[in-house]
């Protein structure tokens, strides 16, 4: 913990998390059980559904070794949650993979961060007076407890360039999440194919939930060079899409 600043940071999931608080309990006993409880929170989940650990459940699923009515309850409610998904995004969202010549594999991780670090926050609620920034490999969740607050500053960076930032969002409460391959590499599937996701650029969602910015942001790679313009066609959240060439198309929904 950064005590003058009210920051907390831990490598969990295989990647780094931070957690920004300002407020009364920023810098005290009660904000460090809250983060306690968000690390206990993501480790448990990382237990359960992580595609590393063979001893994980979906793991184990995805072998055959485990049947969904034998698995955690939050194994079927994420399952759930990734129907739906791919239902509201026309199938360019999926955990079901097609495996290199074989039968589809099962692979949640486009669904698992957003929704494991929203869980996560719920730790943080109950922290009166106190604004949070829950940030996960990129993408974040954040809540201030007035409207006349100052909004959490989210900046954009450039993919070509992740030094330079493109823009800077405002955000009082809600969810940012960005798919891109900068950093991880070509991680994005296109669901039907089974191939990598275009390369270069990224896609930028800003909305209410972190799953559901997560979600459509994922699906917004996957699509490909059309991104902007299906984004702009289907999605009910604020977008931001950065082209391999550089140019850059936002859309926000009408109010």
């Amino acid at each position: 913990m950064d005590a003058l600043h009210g920051r907390y940071v831990a490598q969990l999931m295989g990647m780094p998390v931070s957690l920004a608080l300002r407020g009364r309990h920023a810098r005290d006993a009660r904000g460090g059980r809250a983060w306690a409880a968000v690390v206990r929170e993501l480790e448990e989940v990382d237990a359960v559904f992580s595609t590393y650990r063979p001893d994980s459940a979906v793991c184990r699923l995805d072998r055959g070794e485990l049947d969904l009515r034998q698995a955690p309850a939050v194994v079927r409610e994420v399952l759930d949650l990734a129907e739906r998904a791919t239902q509201v995004t026309d199938g360019w969202f999926s955990v079901w993979l097609p495996g290199p010549g074989g039968p589809r594999r099962l692979d949640p991780s486009g669904l698992v961060k957003g929704w494991a670090v929203e869980r996560a926050a719920a730790h943080l609620a109950d922290l009166d007076g106190t604004d949070y920034c829950l940030a996960a490999g990129g993408d974040l969740t954040c809540r201030t407890g007035d409207a006349d607050d100052v909004p959490w500053r989210v900046g954009v960076e450039d993919p070509a360039d992740p030094a330079r930032t493109l823009a800077v969002v405002p955000l009082l409460s809600g969810g940012c999440a960005t798919s891109g391959d900068r950093h991880r590499g070509p991680h994005v599937v296109d669901p039907w194919s089974g191939q990598p996701a275009r390369a270069g650029g990224s896609v930028t969602v800003v909305g209410p939930s972190l799953l559901w910015a997560d979600v459509w942001a994922t699906a917004g790679y996957a699509h490909g060079d059309d991104a902007a313009r299906w984004l702009a066609e289907v999605c009910p959240l604020t977008t931001l899409v950065v082209a391999p060439d550089g140019s850059v198309r936002t859309h926000a929904p009408a109010a």
